[in-house]
């Protein structure tokens, strides 16, 4: 029956804490937070959109310089010892 018990502590701790969301320092955001509009979603997805690329963009470009022009330094830089 141990295990049942703790069980049971475990699940009213996780219920208490739960029951406490809308009062506490979140409660007050989350009484606030309201559905964006469409026009704020389309938005929000073009930005993380754009953000996507250019972050994809700039990892390509390392991508190649080090695949292309990675070996290339690498000999300069040590075809001297």
């Amino acid at each position: 029956m141990a295990f049942l018990d703790r069980a049971r502590k475990v699940q009213e701790e996780v219920d208490g804490r739960l029951r406490n969301v809308g009062h506490g320092k979140y409660g007050r955001i989350l009484r606030m937070a309201r559905r964006p509009t469409p026009d704020e979603y389309v938005k929000v997805l073009e930005v993380t959109w754009l953000g996507a690329v250019l972050i994809g963009l700039v990892g390509f470009a390392i991508y190649i310089f080090f695949s292309q022009a990675g070996p290339w330094v690498w000999a300069q830089l040590f075809s001297s010892l």
